[in-house]
């Protein structure tokens, strides 16, 4: 890896990097480094590959060593105002742009593009010409820069301007919106998004699905740029436009659908934690009940409240399995500096609650709720699992979809919504479940519970082989070369 003063073949940024510091009482730091598939890409390339993460500094922490030049080699934080980062991270991207791709709106009551909107826009454009500054001021002559989601989606046409020798690519961990939701967005700002997002050679998402909503709202809300898309059978899909009378430009769409990483996950969940939580969890379920176990943070797109509702519709539909499953539900709360997902978390609770209230017994709780992130005991939840629920209203991909057949003891019935971009590579060996069809859920928790061994063990299989096609190391180089390509 490079210093953050060396200029960089390989560049990635994305709003979180993959480390964060604490700052102590005594005014000391504690540096911590996360996981996930960018880390685990990015070292794929190897530490001589002169590579460069560029991110935000998000805690005191992070910028007080920003301040005082505490770092590691590879990555660049930035040290951006807080009250900038806040109006960009929570007030555009986690309240306008998550909700407008995952189709959250109450409509008849938002959203409303007033004033204080347009005033948080321009702190969006600030946070990310920080960005695109920082980009262009450490990519060597003609480096690759991998720009990650939608709290970055204005980088690569500002980093085209002030670097047009640079090969750019744009990756969205997102569903994209169709048309027809997208455009409750006001048109300049519609129209600046997909401009921004144009300024890369390469636009990447997870699904075909949301590469031809990306590719339809290009089509629709950039007549004005004298726009063409393309769909080859032989070819990547493009969209050629003229940005703003200029000469004609190619974005070529490319779709990367990130697996899990079964070596990692086999490894850690054999381990003596994910043991000790596993004896706990079955203490608490109770000897000879099946589970159907959830794993999710209480984002309002994960549907974690309609999956309790249908739990509770197969108690009624099917009393026979009263005091004979256990919903076993993890809500990690997520985003609760913004109110909407506190009542969120809240009612999650409550029906949690209720539901055991109203079937619980002396030896039998319905549902066992734990809001408290713990991996250990999460891996824990996936080894015992009968039936996994994964029911969001929307979802880019999700990984638990891939994960919970990788680690599975004994073989696991997937139910999944047709809304998680998993479903296109799962859905054969998946139940699938409409996540607004309480009703229809409850009849699919029931098939799942009921699925012969023999059948579920060979589900299994397939899924745990599918959830692994692209693990993360190579759905990061995949991206890469292709870029280069």
């Amino acid at each position: 890896m490079v210093s953050e003063h060396t200029a960089a073949q390989v560049l990635v940024a994305s709003n979180r990097g993959p480390v964060s510091y604490t700052l102590s009482e005594d005014g000391s730091l504690g540096a911590r480094r996360g996981g996930g598939g960018l880390v685990s890409g990015l070292s794929a390339i190897g530490s001589e590959a002169e590579a460069l993460w560029v991110c935000a500094a998000l805690s005191d922490g992070d910028r007080e060593a920003v301040r005082s030049g505490v770092g590691e080699p590879g990555v660049r934080m930035l040290d951006i105002d807080a009250s900038v980062h806040s109006d960009a991270y929570n007030g555009i991207a986690n309240s306008v742009l998550w909700f407008v791709h995952h189709m959250l709106y109450q409509t008849p009551l938002e959203p409303v593009f007033d004033a204080e909107f347009r005033r948080q826009w321009g702190a969006y454009e600030t946070y990310n010409r920080a960005f695109a500054e920082a980009l262009a001021e450490s990519a060597a002559e003609g480096a690759a820069v991998l720009v990650q989601d939608y709290h970055l989606a204005l980088v690569p046409g500002m980093l085209r301007e002030l670097r047009p020798d640079l090969r750019i690519g744009h990756f969205s961990h997102t569903p994209w919106a169709p048309i027809e939701y997208f455009r409750m967005l006001p048109d300049d700002i519609g129209e600046q998004l997909l401009l921004g997002m144009l300024g890369a050679d390469r636009v990447g998402f997870l699904t075909w699905r949301w590469a031809q909503a990306f590719q339809g709202c290009c089509g629709a809300a950039l007549t004005a740029h004298d726009v063409t898309t393309y769909w080859p059978k032989d070819e990547p899909p493009s969209v050629e436009f003229r940005p703003h009378g200029q000469q004609r430009k190619r974005t070529v769409i490319g779709v990367h659908g990130l697996g899990a990483d079964a070596d990692f996950l086999r490894e850690r969940s054999r381990r003596a934690d994910v043991e000790e939580r596993l004896a706990a969890l079955r203490e608490q379920v109770g000897p000879g009940r099946k589970t159907i176990v959830r794993v999710d943070r209480t984002e309002l797109s994960k549907n974690i409240v309609r999956g309790m509702l249908a739990y509770r519709a197969l108690l009624d539909d099917h009393p026979e399995w009263r005091g004979r499953v256990v919903h076993v539900a993890f809500a990690y709360p997520s985003r609760q500096d913004l109110a909407v997902y506190r009542e969120y978390t809240a009612e999650v609770s409550r029906v949690a609650e209720e539901i055991n209230s109203l079937y619980g017994t002396g030896d039998w709780t319905p549902v066992v709720l734990h809001v408290k992130d713990d991996f250990a005991r999460s891996l824990a939840a996936y080894r015992l699992a009968d039936v996994a629920l994964v029911n969001p209203i929307r979802d880019g991909m999700n990984l638990v979809a891939k994960e919970i057949p990788i680690v599975s003891d004994h073989g696991v019935a997937l139910v999944l919504s047709r809304e998680a971009g998993a479903h296109e590579e799962l859905r054969e060996d998946a139940i699938t479940v409409n996540p607004y069809d309480v009703t229809g859920t409850a009849a699919a928790l029931h098939k799942a519970l009921t699925m012969p061994e023999a059948e579920r063990a060979e589900h299994t299989k397939r899924l745990a082989a599918a959830a692994t096609a692209l693990p993360p190391q190579r759905w990061f180089l995949e991206q890469l070369e292709a870029l280069r390509a």
